[in-house]
């Protein structure tokens, strides 16, 4: 019976050690709640810039025909502010993964940045970027209602397509974004709504689960199915 327990524990350490080879284990559920956080201070404050519970593009071109130059500046200039404050809500959001990645990663004594780390970052960037370019594209033409279901369709294909070097978990988040920023598509006048919802509360609540199920008790097995 004690040689049974010893092969089960040395297989366990095996499959330990193959997952730290192939997969980045320290993400941190810390960081997804801190971006969700920073996603829901952000959509709060654009509510209020917008000073509607809807806002539409096709509503911003009628206004601006209707009462003429003075409020296009007006729209203008809440788009330029919009613009800074996605960039600023990214940037804290990336800070903070940072962050708590790092602090994760020093605490079970792995390196942050090693090759399953890289191929990760690799495989999410090529979304991101794609993405990125399109929606800059949409911007220069003035289609704002497509930014916020494009974020979230392109920011789930980045999740999905590096969760084959992470924790699976990050699968689930990224198919769930995909078919928020689908349903947007039918409901192109609620932008932010949706937006909030994916980036704040599907953030959180992903964050806390993770955090809940391998960092409350320190627990170094992840699940990888």
């Amino acid at each position: 019976m004690n040689e049974q327990t010893q092969s089960l524990e040395a297989l366990r350490d095996i499959r330990r050690m193959m997952q730290r080879s192939s997969r980045f284990l320290s993400l941190s559920g810390l960081s997804g709640m801190a971006a969700g956080a920073w996603a829901l201070v952000g959509a709060w404050i654009a509510r209020g810039w917008i000073g509607a519970d809807r806002f539409d593009v096709r509503d911003v071109e009628l206004l601006k025909n209707r009462y003429g130059y003075e409020i296009a500046l007006r729209v203008e200039d809440i788009e330029f502010k919009l613009v800074m404050l996605a960039g600023a809500v990214l940037f804290m959001a990336c800070l903070s993964a940072f962050y708590f990645t790092w602090r994760r990663a020093r605490r079970q004594g792995l390196p942050m940045w090693d090759h399953s780390s890289r191929q990760m970052a690799i495989h999410m960037l090529i979304p991101l970027i794609t993405g990125g370019l399109l929606i800059l594209a949409m911007l220069n033409y003035g289609e704002w209602q497509f930014v916020a279901p494009l974020c979230l369709v392109f920011y789930g294909l980045a999740l999905v397509n590096g969760s084959k070097y992470t924790v699976s978990d990050i699968r689930y988040l990224g198919l769930m974004e995909i078919a928020l920023g689908l349903a947007n598509m039918l409901l192109l006048g609620y932008g932010l709504f949706f937006w909030a919802f994916g980036f704040g509360v599907l953030h959180i609540i992903y964050g806390f689960s993770m955090w809940w199920r391998y960092e409350r008790k320190g627990a170094d097995d992840l699940a990888t199915t």
